[in-house]
């Protein structure tokens, strides 16, 4: 089974995008902040890093940076409601993260899921 770290601080957020994926055939582990999601990844590898951008303790572009310095195989999505300041050329995300913009609809999130983990 294919293992998604989402990272979203939004409580309500996260419960959604948590049981979608899952209904989805996903298995997720959920953080509501970048730095405890951070310590998960040291420990296993993941196919997929979710990541809201704006956040305490670690924002998700630096999330993003640190995963794929431990595994720069693992494939980035950002979820934020902020997509121009997202990836700008001077935010150091990895080059083919994937963004996807507030609001959503977790049919779309799913889809998108679906193909980059199919790439």
């Amino acid at each position: 089974m294919l293992k998604i770290l989402l990272a979203e601080d939004d409580n309500d957020m996260r419960r959604f995008l948590v049981k979608a994926l899952q209904n989805a055939g996903y298995e997720v582990v959920d953080f509501d902040n970048g730095r405890s999601a951070y310590d998960r990844l040291r420990e296993e590898p993941f196919e997929l890093l979710l990541t809201d951008i704006v956040m305490p303790e670690m924002d998700g572009i630096e999330l993003a940076r640190r995963a794929t310095d431990l595994d720069p195989d693992i494939k980035v999505m950002f979820i934020t409601g902020f997509a121009a300041v997202a990836l700008n050329a001077d935010s150091q995300a990895p080059k083919d993260a994937k963004v996807l913009s507030k609001p959503f609809h977790l049919r779309d999130l799913v889809n998108e899921v679906g193909k980059m983990l199919a790439a």
